[in-house]
This record gives C-alpha cells, sequence and structure tokens, in this order.
C-alpha cells in the first residue's frame, strides 16, 4: 500500500479519536491551497479505506461536513410526524441512538426467529462501521408547520425556490428531515436507511432520496490527490477551499450566531440531471470553453500545461480570451475581492438512475455544499451562474436546502439537536 493510502487511512480512523476533543479536526483551508492539500473531497483512492474504519459521530459539529468524502453518498429526505416539543426530542434522540450504533459496528443483537428480526442483514451478522458518517439536517418546512418552532427557524433557512433553468419535481423536493449518509460502499448506506425506516416508522415517512458514487482512482504517489471525475467528464471540486485549514472553514463552514445554532452548517441539496448524449457530441474544445478548463487535466485553460490546483489569472486576461467571461468557473468564483465571501464546501456524488420514458440516460450530479451563509455561498453563486451555456446540458430536478445542526458528545444523555429542544424549553409559553 501506497504511503498516500497509509496516511489517508491514518486520517479517517484518527477522525474517530479526535473529534469530540478537536471541533475542527479537518477544518478549513485558503481559497486557494493547492488540491493535494485536502483529502476532503479529493477522489477515494483504491485500497486507502477498510471495512473497520470508524468516523466518531460525536463533535462540535457533525460529521459529514468536513470528513473525506468516501465512494458513495446518499441523502434521503423526511417528513416528520411530530405535535409537540415532546414528540420532536423523542424523534432527535431515537436518531441519534441509531446513529451511535450504525457507526460504531458490532453484532446485531438476536431474538426469537418468530419475530421479525432486529437488522435487515444485508450487512451480515456482525456489522462494521465501514467509514459511514450520518449528517442531520432540518428544513424550513419542519419551522414553518409548528408555531412552537417558528421562533427558533435558523436565520436563512427558506425553502428551495426554481432558478430560471430549473425543472422541479415536487415530489423530488424539501422535506422536514433529511440525512446524509456517507460510508466507503454502497451496502453500508442503504443498510443504514433501512435501519432508520425500520426503527423510526411512526415519526419519519420517506419523502425521496438519490445516492450517488465518487469514481474510486487508482493509487496515487505520495502527497497527489485528484479530484473525481463527474459524468460530464470533468474533474469536479478543483476550485474547492481546502478543508484541512481550520481558520478558513470556520469562516467557510459553522454558523457563529450565538444561539442554538452555532456551529452548525447549512446545507444546499440539488439533483442535477445531465443531458449526457447531447454533452458526447459536443466538440471538445466547445466542452472545454463551457468549463473553463481543460477536460484531461482540469488546469484552467489559460495554463493548459498545469494541473487543476493552479488558479487562473483573470486579471491578466480581462477580455475572456483564454477563459471566456461566461464560463463556469469563472461566473462561479469569479475571484475578485468579494469571492472570499462566497466560498462554500462541495462534496457531490454521481447518480445513474436508469432510462427516462424519452430512452436516455438518467445520469447527473448529486450536488451536496455546505456554508455558514446559504445567501452568500451556494445561492450567491447559483445567481451569478444563471444563463451560463452549460445550461443546455443540465436541468436540475429536485433537492433543497437544511441546517444541519451542531454535533453532540459523547455523554450518555446527549443527543442531537440538544440545543434546539433546550432553545424550545426556555421560549416563554403564551397562555
Amino acid at each position: 500500500m501506497s504511503e498516500m493510502n497509509e496516511s489517508r487511512r491514518a486520517l479517517i480512523k484518527g477522525l474517530g479519536l479526535g473529534l469530540a476533543t478537536c471541533p475542527f479536526a479537518l477544518g478549513a483551508a485558503r481559497a486557494e491551497a493547492p488540491a493535494q492539500a485536502s483529502a476532503v473531497t479529493a477522489a477515494p483512492q483504491a485500497g486507502a479505506t477498510s471495512s473497520s474504519d470508524r468516523i466518531s459521530p460525536f463533535g462540535a459539529h457533525q460529521p459529514g461536513i468536513a470528513t473525506p468524502r468516501p465512494a458513495w453518498g446518499m441523502v434521503a429526505s423526511f417528513d416528520a410526524i411530530v405535535d409537540t416539543p415532546a414528540d420532536l426530542e423523542r424523534l432527535l434522540r431515537r436518531l441519534t441512538e441509531r446513529i451511535r450504533f450504525l457507526t460504531s459496528g458490532g453484532a446485531v443483537p438476536q431474538v426469537d426467529p418468530k419475530l421479525p428480526p432486529l437488522d435487515s442483514g444485508i450487512l451480515g451478522p456482525v456489522l462494521r462501521p465501514d467509514g459511514l458518517t450520518v449528517t442531520l439536517g432540518l428544513g424550513s418546512s419542519l419551522f414553518e408547520r409548528h408555531a412552537w418552532l417558528a421562533a427558533h427557524r435558523p436565520a436563512q433557512l427558506v425553502r428551495m425556490t426554481s432558478f430560471p433553468n430549473d425543472a422541479l419535481d415536487a415530489d423530488l423536493c424539501h422535506g422536514d428531515i433529511a440525512l446524509q449518509f456517507c460510508a466507503n460502499t454502497q451496502d453500508t448506506i442503504i443498510h443504514a436507511l433501512r435501519d432508520v425506516l425500520k426503527n423510526l416508522p411512526d415519526q419519519l415517512v420517506l419523502r425521496w432520496k438519490q445516492e450517488g458514487n465518487v469514481p474510486v482512482i487508482p493509487p496515487q504517489p505520495p502527497g497527489v490527490m485528484e479530484s473525481a471525475r463527474n459524468f460530464l467528464g470533468f474533474r469536479d471540486g478543483s476550485g474547492n477551499p481546502d478543508a484541512a485549514d481550520e481558520a478558513l472553514m470556520a469562516r467557510v463552514l459553522w454558523v457563529e450566531t450565538p444561539d442554538w445554532t452555532a456551529e452548525g452548517s447549512y446545507m444546499a441539496v440539488r439533483i442535477i440531471r445531465n443531458f449526457v448524449e447531447r454533452w458526447d457530441r459536443t466538440p471538445l474544445t466547445e466542452q472545454e470553453r463551457i468549463f473553463g478548463r481543460t477536460k484531461i487535466t482540469g488546469a484552467p485553460l489559460d495554463q493548459p500545461a498545469g494541473s487543476e490546483a493552479d488558479v487562473p489569472d483573470y486579471a491578466a486576461d480581462p477580455e475572456g480570451e483564454k477563459v471566456a467571461l461566461d464560463s463556469h468557473i469563472r461566473l462561479a468564483n469569479p475571484r475578485d475581492e468579494a469571492g472570499e465571501r462566497h466560498l462554500m464546501l462541495r462534496r457531490p456524488f454521481n447518480y445513474s438512475n436508469g432510462v427516462t420514458r424519452s430512452g436516455q440516460l438518467d445520469q447527473g450530479l448529486l450536488f451536496i455544499a455546505w456554508q455558514a451563509s446559504l445567501e452568500d455561498g451556494f445561492l450567491a453563486a447559483q445567481t451569478r451562474l444563471n444563463g451560463e451555456p452549460l445550461e443546455e446540458y443540465i436541468k436540475p430536478v429536485g433537492g433543497g436546502y437544511f441546517f444541519a445542526p451542531p454535533g453532540f458528545s459523547d455523554a450518555a444523555d446527549d443527543y442531537l439537536g440538544r440545543q434546539l429542544i433546550d432553545a424550545i424549553g426556555r421560549t416563554p409559553r403564551k397562555t
């Protein structure tokens, strides 16, 4: 196994030991840090992970945000059946209990065979943690529907609305609760979802779900990391901030508001269909012009002999002769004085759902972005991208915005969302 693989495995295992005491275990980064500085969004490498990998669920922040992105991910959205604060607390406590068990692994308790088994069995009689993380997000609809929750809605949490190029399917949008499952293998995330559905059927009703994966690449030389490719064939994540820089992540990811939302993060999810047949018939030069990068290496077009880690120099290309003014990378991040304010951390997955009724491949991107400010992060970037040439080849069809509460500790009575329940309890009741 290469030194790179050993270091990535050590990083993952180290998270299981240090998150509770080091809230920024993988922290943040300089906006223009080289790609190999961050293992969070780099493509997973063959042989670098194991089914015994464990990422601790405990810490100041939830895992699955600034922890390394594994090969498989899923977002599942639910309607929550809660009528009172006590109902919500019960839901959050039960969900936390399942997360503690699923991320720890161990033997599944056996019961009388005349009764339904306690587990689906798809992972066998002994569960291995497999790098599983489960990240909870709360949707705007949860706060809108209950008067006792309305005053506690996170300041920027809104219902996702359509952008000009969207064709949103109502059945694939929004939700009271979102769970992001990430793990080394597909069976592990499917098992985790089925466990939640089995154990909380009276309080969680599945609304929609989308799973996807990140291509696993061959082992790389020591110190070399590269972004994974999306279904358009380009590297996805080249411009990500480096999640190893704690100071930057403190600003980019974590909410600072001194109330129950402090240390949480906003989640933007978009299910983006790719018209891959049309894209595959587009000349390479046009594909590269649309993105602003070379397809093979990911280098910006003003430095075609470079790498994806190179930063385009827009000041030296004011007319867009090398990197077009309406290219994806230039619109998404103009790298001007205000650019630092609009950073977000993207952890997407590719999806393939079969064939549409028109006989086309249903493939695309499960886009997931995390940020301290939804307005300055995803909403600002997407507004700049409205009308870009890439829209001819993509169509967002679903998703939603959610708020991930801060993490929880390993104390026996602590649970996800405790800060919100405590805030509700401090609110004077109207008589």
